[in-house]
């Protein structure tokens, strides 16, 4: 039995459910002074598939604590430089409660997107290790060049759809719940 049904078979005998992220789908988010777009090999990578559990402290969800609640996201994490530099590269759809989560293992200076074929408008979310939220670059333009650049060092960035921190009312110094967040 191949993985694919395998986790298919599981998800459904468990209530979980199915993501399966396609490289095909790829997004950029590298340092400013470096510049990757993926080679036609890298687009056309074999699926991964993931499970993704109800549980906050699971990989796959994070959960933002601001004063109008919690909000849960389903997310994939970008934490190798390949899956980084990808990111949401050429998805054209993004589930309104779904992001990715780039880690960065640490604090790291120097953290900067663009938005180099990436079609959908994002929320990018900075975030330190201990899971503060230090600034919100609100509603990115699709495939601008522009350098989008964290303030101060951080850990993760969470991109979400564009108007979502506004709508759910995430704002700097909310915090990030998920199982990679020192103390999380």
């Amino acid at each position: 039995m191949s993985r694919a049904i395998a986790a298919a078979s599981l998800s459904v005998a468990l209530g979980l459910s199915l993501s399966i992220i396609s490289p095909a789908s790829p997004g950029l988010a590298v340092p400013a002074s470096v510049v990757v777009s993926p080679t036609a090999a890298d687009v056309q990578r074999a699926p991964i598939v993931r499970l993704v559990q109800a549980d906050a402290a699971d990989d796959l969800v994070a959960m933002i604590a601001s004063a109008g609640g919690d909000h849960r996201f389903a997310i994939e994490v970008a934490d190798t430089p390949d899956e980084r530099a990808r990111g949401l590269m050429f998805r054209e759809t993004m589930a309104a409660d779904a992001g990715m989560l780039f880690d960065y293992g640490s604090d790291q200076t120097g953290v900067a997107f663009w938005m180099k074929n990436t079609p959908l408008p994002l929320d990018m979310i900075f975030i330190r290790a201990d899971g503060t939220i230090t600034q919100i670059a609100a509603d990115t333009t699709p495939y601008s060049l522009e350098p989008i650049a964290s303030r101060e060092p951080v850990r993760f960035v969470l991109e979400v759809n564009a108007g979502i921190a506004a709508k759910l009312g995430i704002v700097p110094g909310d915090r990030l719940r998920h199982a990679r967040v020192t103390g999380g």
